[in-house]
């Protein structure tokens, strides 16, 4: 059985930093494309970030490129989201999911397997 397990979620100020990971069950984490995704409170869940498997090739939400770094450790089977100069509209619940249908890296619905997400909150 296939687990996603996030951690590094907390309470930070505007500005500060986080770095959130996900550390996935499974001897075949290396052959998924991995993504973080969130959901703040009224609001639909969005796309944050992407790795891709082969390529190691990432995308990012207009949102939060140029701030936030997605990698990953296939040693590991751990995918890491390090959040810079974070504000309070990236407070949410964040996920991560894995192993998208082909084609569907920007769509929360096209992944099979997702974790049971950590809470983000920024202060002003």
């Amino acid at each position: 059985q296939v687990q996603l397990v996030e951690s590094g979620g907390g309470l930070v100020q505007a500005g500060g930093s986080l770095r959130l990971s996900c550390t996935a069950s499974g001897r075949t984490f290396i052959t998924w494309t991995m993504g973080w995704f969130r959901q703040a409170p009224g609001k639909e869940r969005e796309f944050v970030a992407a790795i891709r498997w082969n390529s190691g090739n990432t995308d990012y939400s207009d949102s939060v490129k140029g701030r936030f770094t997605i990698s990953r450790d296939n040693a590991k089977n751990t995918v890491y989201l390090q959040m810079n100069s974070l504000n309070p509209e990236d407070t949410a619940v964040y996920y991560c999911a894995a192993d998208p249908r082909v084609g569907t890296i920007f769509n929360g619905a096209g992944y099979h397997y997702w974790g049971q997400g950590t809470q983000v909150t920024v202060s002003a």
